[in-house]
């Protein structure tokens, strides 16, 4: 146990963390040469973390390092970088007693750089602060470590600088990973608890449960008890986490490892879950571990009605591999069967149907996303509260007391050239700034509001880019519930009630919203043989409507003369028909029109 290191890389996105992780499994020749040579980002595995150039998953890997004539076995832990990924981070980081935290020498430090520092330290992590980049000619390494010390409160000489992608000063950091970080605490004489911190489904050997070691020891053929569930299985298979699974008899204290326990029910195995010894079990489960809370919800149906059982059984395997996704039925009028999904951020959303349409091969219908809401409705009728994630069960205006809307605590890190447009935009999505600027460091001005959550889901951070050309960065942290007016949109197509389409939004942007809805409706959905009416009620009163003019058969073209009488004729019974077709005719929704009016808000 004194020569393990259990440690993490955290990182704002795109700083260069995959590509250190790359490196560190290079030195300490974890990978082959021809490995090397002909892959990068070893460790993003899938292919939307290689298109998007993102982190989407922890992965777990173990390496072996020489140091004074003595072998090390470090145990990295990957994280992503983005904002809504953060739970995974959190996952990390409680499983590590260290953590290297970089920073892109040409951007210096992000928001997400503190935010991931403070997760780190609150469950006192010992930090190993790394500059990277530093082979760049546009490299600012002066200002940036002076950032850092100031964020820190270390020295200077306690920063390492790297080029990740060159390999310098990948042995110093290799060095400090060894002396800095401590080896884990534990009893290996006491009953067996590991920590459950991912896990994924193999369609061949079942549930794989990836675990920490606390204390005790795993021996394969043992019998483990599933402290949360109270299961016991047989220990088929256990091993260490390299780029491959390398199977093992006997797992000992501190270590990371994994299990096959033949597992076949994904509901079976909890992140967070504690396993232990069935003959000798530990009295208590391993605290500290918090559940993840969903912050967006949207509803996702299949396009082909046949494969809902197909999309249950892949979303129940895509959960097991993100505990933070959670789902439950519910079905629509106008979609069928379907499942109502908890979420931590839109490109969390995003990043669940791709995985859905490109690892499972089914094609979703995905509807706009909301976040909850808490409606508290008047003591005459009852005295509960509801929580309202989906606008279709949003109760009727004279029932509601008042609603209240999550709030959060967000924190902009941009230029100082650039501080007017950032606050401007704030303001338009409802924000109040909290106090006045603060300045790092010449030119680099952190800025802190309190805004609604729902106004940031969309496109806040698209618009954050692009009116800081790419220089603002944001995190967010939950508030609380606050008093708001809302309104709910209900969105009308030949009269008849589209709830995937419903939207709840502020009362001082109802009207404006009907509108814009209405106008982008009337382009996404194609013309029939009869005109179609788009209508947007608030409250049920209709406040704005578009017309879609039907298909125009010319059915007087062979008409070459005679009498006009013959001609208003046949447009008369033209007209009769097209009257009785709009009564009894189905207006066809493409999918693509709900996945088109996502960005309906932009």
């Amino acid at each position: 146990m004194h020569y393990i290191r259990n440690f993490c890389i955290i990182a704002h996105i795109d700083h260069g963390k995959s590509t250190l992780a790359d490196r560190l499994l290079e030195f300490t020749k974890t990978v082959s040469y021809n490995t090397k040579r002909n892959q990068h980002q070893l460790l993003d595995n899938m292919d939307l973390e290689r298109e998007r150039g993102i982190t989407i998953k922890s992965h777990a890997v173990q390496m072996e390092y020489k140091y004074k004539n003595k072998i090390y076995v470090l145990n990295l832990i990957d994280t992503p970088g983005h904002v809504d990924f953060s739970y995974e981070v959190s996952r990390s980081i409680s499983a590590c007693e260290g953590a290297l935290l970089v920073v892109d020498c040409t951007k210096s430090v992000q928001a997400q750089t503190v935010s991931n520092l403070y997760l780190a330290l609150k469950k006192n992590l010992v930090v190993i602060p790394i500059l990277n980049k530093i082979d760049l000619s546009d490299s600012r390494s002066e200002c940036v470590i002076e950032e850092m010390v100031e964020l820190m409160g270390c020295t200077p000489k306690d920063i390492i600088s790297v080029s990740a992608k060159n390999g310098l000063g990948i042995e110093k950091v290799l060095d400090q990973i060894v002396t800095k970080i401590p080896p884990p605490n534990g009893d290996p004489e006491s009953p067996l608890q590991a920590l459950i911190f991912d896990s994924l489904y193999n369609p061949f050997t079942g549930v794989e449960a990836y675990f920490r070691i606390k204390n005790g020891c795993m021996k394969k053929g043992q019998k483990l008890k599933f402290m949360s569930t109270k299961k016991i299985y047989y220990a088929y298979e256990i091993g260490i986490l390299k780029l491959k699974h390398i199977s093992k008899n006997k797992i000992e204290t501190g270590d990371v490892g994994y299990v096959v326990s033949g597992i076949k029910n994904t509901f079976e195995v909890k992140v967070g879950d504690t396993i232990t010894d069935a003959k000798n079990p530990a009295l208590k489960t391993i605290s500290g571990f918090e559940e993840a809370k969903p912050m967006v919800f949207s509803s996702i149906y299949p396009v082909n009605s046949d494969q809902y059982e197909e999309l249950r059984s892949s979303m129940e395997k895509l959960q097991l591999n993100d505990s933070a996704f959670t789902f439950r039925t519910e079905s629509s009028p106008a979609l069928g069967f379907g499942f109502h999904c908890g979420f931590l951020g839109f490109l969390h959303m995003e990043v669940v149907r791709d995985r859905l349409e490109r690892e499972y091969g089914i094609s979703v219908i995905v509807t706009i996303p909301n976040v909850s809401y808490r409606v508290f409705m008047k003591k005459t009728l009852t005295k509960k509260v509801i929580e309202v994630s989906n606008p279709s069960f949003f109760p009727e205006t004279e029932k509601i007391h008042k609603i209240e809307e999550p709030y959060v605590f967000v924190s902009i890190l941009t230029k100082e050239k650039y501080i007017g447009n950032v606050i401007s935009l704030c303001i338009e999505k409802r924000g109040k700034m909290i106090e006045n600027q603060h300045y790092l460091t010449s030119g680099r001005v952190k800025i802190m509001f309190e805004m609604p959550l729902a106004e940031i889901i969309f496109d806040f951070y698209d618009k954050l880019k692009t009116i800081s050309s790419g220089y603002a960065s944001f995190d967010y942290n939950f508030l609380g519930y606050r008093n708001s007016d809302l309104k709910k949109l209900t969105v009308l197509i030949n009269y008849q009630k589209v709830e995937p389409l419903s939207l709840l939004v502020h009362q001082d942007n109802a009207f404006f919203m009907a509108r814009k809805i209405c106008k982008k409706l009337s382009i996404l959905i194609p013309k029939h043989q009869f005109s179609i009416p788009i209508q947007v009620s608030i409250s049920g009163k209709i406040v704005a409507r578009e017309t879609i003019k039907a298909l125009r058969k010319n059915v007087i073209e062979k008409c070459y003369g005679g009498d006009i009488s013959r001609k208003r004729k046949l447009l008369e019974k033209q007209k009769k028909g097209k009257k009785k077709m709009r009564q009894i005719g189905k207006v066809e929704i493409p999918s693509s029109t709900f996945m088109t009016f996502l960005k309906v808000k932009n």
